[in-house]
């Protein structure tokens, strides 16, 4: 694997100790959405302790719409460009671990972005000891706003994609999952996970009085029958090998038991994992909820909204990553996804731009019982990962930069 596993392997441990501490600290201090001020200048502080032997190694940048750094290491010599990114952003939840670094605020790390941060600053590190030895430059993407504030799209707007004065050839993206086994890769190729659509309805009745429906336009049952048709229909008329997810999260309406209310609105989240999948989905879906409410005699207001597109692996990228992950760990920690996985992600509109993998890392802590998914307020991570996440971001990058030729096109 061009002298990757032989360069990185040993000093990712030595690295271990530094990781954690950086990943303890981000956890102790979660933000949200696309202001991190406290993650920012702890990244910033973390990327100015030069790397061994490496000198100034990088030129770091921060974003001015959000809080996002930029770091970009120029090898060497000339040659491709080759992005890495890690997402910074907590979630809006109190932290149930009991863990001694459990924040003490209605924000946590469940989703592990903690550890995806430290695991490229770790890459970052371990690139930076052999810049001589490169030829081309990485860019670290240290992303806010993931969950859900499309902080990937802010940072392409201002320039991420071009940070080091070329255009990026590839990129990649890792994952921990807290469920799975410590210390296991995945990837597929092709999609590798859902977009993402907001189904948002607003049947419009008559109020009236509860005892006197006749006399209303009462817009509950026929909002229920809207909602409940939208999953029949996604079921009946889409493609199972193709499929599409809807699950109706909020529905609202009314303010007592005696009184018919004038509207009655639900929301929906949409999955699906195909372009294709996904514009009939905005194609059919409003009408459908139309016709639903015109055929009871009221009308609606709908909307479905693409908020995410899907996630979707160069399936030469994915090989790459697939066999970059043999070759460091073996394969008895490395499987290829079956079927996408349904969550979504905003790396994916950087995966629109530039070829790439985006692939997944098991973090679960060893013991018994099923552990918590990430998301959940106990969800805990096993930080002994770290040094591994740190060596397959690097390695990724080094089949691209490193002296000899490219692995990956």
């Amino acid at each position: 694997m061009n002298g990757a596993r032989e360069r990185f392997a040993a000093r990712s441990r030595d690295l271990a100790g530094d990781l954690v501490a950086l990943r303890r600290r981000l956890h102790a201090v979660p933000e949200t959405g696309l202001r991190l001020p406290r993650t920012r200048a702890t990244v910033l502080d973390a990327l100015a302790r030069p790397a061994e032997d490496a000198g100034p190694a990088w030129e770091v940048s921060t974003g001015s719409a959000v809080d996002s750094v930029t770091a970009v290491l120029h090898g060497a010599r000339p040659g491709p460009v080759v992005l890495l990114r890690g997402d910074m952003d907590a979630l809006p939840l109190r932290e149930t671990t009991g863990l001694p670094i459990a924040a003490d605020t209605d924000r946590m790390h469940a989703c592990g972005h903690d550890l995806h941060t430290a695991a490229l600053v770790g890459a970052a590190r371990l690139l930076a000891e052999h810049r001589a030895d490169l030829a081309g430059s990485v860019v670290f993407m240290f992303q806010p706003g993931e969950e859900g504030h499309d902080g990937a799209g802010r940072m392409l707007d201002e320039g991420v994609l071009d940070a080091a004065g070329r255009p990026v050839d590839a990129a990649y993206a890792l994952h921990v999952v807290a469920d799975l086994p410590a210390g296991r890769c995945y990837t597929r190729p092709g999609p590798v996970m859902a977009a993402y659509s907001v189904l948002d309805a607003t049947v419009l009745g008559r109020g009236g009085h509860g005892g006197r429906p006749h006399e209303a336009l009462d817009p509950i049952p026929v909002a229920m029958a809207a909602a409940a048709g939208v999953q029949t229909y996604t079921a009946r008329r889409f493609d199972a090998f193709d499929p599409v997810v809807v699950t109706v999260g909020e529905f609202h309406a009314g303010t007592a038991p005696n009184v018919i209310p004038a509207d009655a609105r639900f929301r929906a989240g949409v999955r699906s994992f195909s372009a294709v999948a996904t514009e009939r989905l905005a194609a059919e879906l409003p009408p459908l909820v139309e016709g639903i409410a015109r055929a009871h005699g009221l009308d609606a207001d709908v909307t479905l909204t693409t908020v995410l597109p899907t996630t979707v692996n160069d399936p030469a990228h994915a090989d790459l990553f697939a066999r970059t992950a043999v070759d460091l760990f073996g394969a008895d920690r490395y499987e290829e996804l079956a079927t996408p996985r349904v969550g979504s992600e905003d790396f994916a509109r950087v995966l629109q731009r530039v070829p790439g993998a985006y692939g997944y890392l098991g973090a679960a802590v060893p013991g018994p019982g099923r552990p918590a998914g990430n998301h959940a307020p106990n969800a805990v991570f096993d930080e002994a990962v770290l040094p591994d996440g740190a060596l397959l971001l690097a390695a990724l990058a080094w089949q691209h930069v490193g002296p000899a030729t490219p692995s990956c096109p």
